[in-house]
């Protein structure tokens, strides 16, 4: 289970390269809607891991809670090809006391043509009751030490936001975390 150092400084944004496999795509050689999602929440659940020793079947068993998605929003961009490369970021860009928004985005594998962006939002629970409650202070911790900062996430506009992001990987400039 995450135990923040406060002496460490921990990434706000993981990164993943997997290549888009032949089953998930439809018949023009697209990976499908739906199969966006699968690749997003293996490629986060793999980084969280590795990156902040977080693991939420720990937290299931451990805390009795988990977080439950509440909603999407999601804009394909461009396609995702059969057998190509991909990148995918993600990154926690609001935290309040009981719900998350992360956001992904997947790119080229020389990340320079944006293909897709993720949010979801996701409400933290108790398994035992399925109601919301707020995030226990051990999760708060982890969430603090791995949000974006200076994201003032309440006056974001979701088409906006793709337009930054797209901007900033066509011109390769690292975008402001």
């Amino acid at each position: 289970m995450f135990k923040r150092d406060p002496n460490r400084s921990y990434p706000t944004e993981t990164e993943s390269r997997t290549i888009i496999r032949f089953q998930d795509c439809d018949p023009l050689q697209h990976l499908n809607n739906a199969k966006y999602f699968d690749y997003y929440f293996n490629a986060r659940e793999d980084q969280v891991a590795k990156l902040y020793d977080f693991n939420p079947g720990q937290l299931f068993h451990e805390l009795k809670t988990s977080w439950v998605i509440y909603q999407h929003q999601i804009a394909y961009v461009r396609p995702a090809k059969v057998s190509e490369w991909v990148r995918i970021m993600s990154r926690l860009i609001y935290v309040n006391e009981d719900t998350t928004v992360t956001e992904y985005y997947m790119t080229d594998d020389a990340k320079t043509h944006l293909k897709n962006v993720l949010w979801v939002t996701s409400k933290y629970v108790s398994v035992e009751t399925g109601k919301r409650i707020p995030h226990d202070e051990l999760v708060m911790g982890y969430l603090e030490a791995t949000l974006v900062p200076h994201i003032d996430f309440p006056t974001l506009n979701f088409n906006d936001r793709i337009r930054d992001i797209k901007r900033h990987v066509a011109t390769g400039i690292e975008y402001a975390k």
